[in-house]
């Protein structure tokens, strides 16, 4: 078996975006923390991993039945703002410039890797557009996608899928570069891109 101090770093190697030499720093960084100051992080990181589910409305990551956004009746809940991951959610609302719901696709469409509608929240999503909860009616979707080849192959898919259904469907634009991640934009770029957005498709 590999000493703790290997096993660590193949631990943190794990992550996304952590390579050897930045597992290796988060390691030894670990070793030079207080005691109380790692048992926290452990206690956090088992919390996060046994408390946290997805919300039955958006799915985003929550502590109870419904996260915080879809359980504020003050937000507008005829948009929805539908995004690839839960990170995209907080990215948008860090953005200040947005006050509907949300909706998490858990993916993108692509082909190559076995990802199609059926792996992805898009029945839920039209289940939300034909809702008869007494709540105002959706009238726009609006698609904050990564805008990766299979993000706006998405965003071409569900632009064709939502339309027939009544509603006016959206995609953010201007400040979001070809092949950008909303999760590592600044909430200027964000803001300017929800206020400006377009059509997605010509009717």
């Amino acid at each position: 078996m590999s000493d703790p101090v290997t096993r660590l770093i193949l631990e943190f190697s794990k992550l996304p975006g952590i390579g050897e030499k930045t597992a290796m720093r988060l390691a030894y960084h670990v070793f030079k923390c207080a005691d109380s100051d790692v048992r926290a992080l452990s206690d956090a990181l088992i919390a996060a991993k046994t408390r946290i589910r997805l919300c039955e409305r958006c799915f985003t990551f929550t502590e109870a039945s419904l996260c915080a956004i879809c359980a504020n009746s003050q937000r507008r809940s005829e948009l929805i703002c539908v995004v690839e991951k839960p990170a995209d959610v907080l990215a948008v609302e860090n953005s200040q410039k947005y006050q509907g719901h949300y909706h998490v696709l858990h993916g993108v469409l692509s082909p190559l890797d076995g990802v199609g509608p059926e792996q992805l929240r898009i029945r839920e999503l039209i289940a939300r557009i034909g809702r008869k909860d007494g709540s105002a009616p959706v009238s726009e979707i609006i698609l904050a996608i990564n805008p990766t080849v299979e993000g706006e192959a998405t965003v071409v898919y569900l632009s064709r899928l939502l339309t027939p259904l009544g509603v006016r469907v959206s995609k953010i634009a201007h400040g979001i570069p070809v092949g950008g991640v909303l999760e590592y934009m600044d909430r200027q770029t964000i803001g300017r891109a929800i206020e400006n957005r377009v059509a997605s498709l010509d009717r």
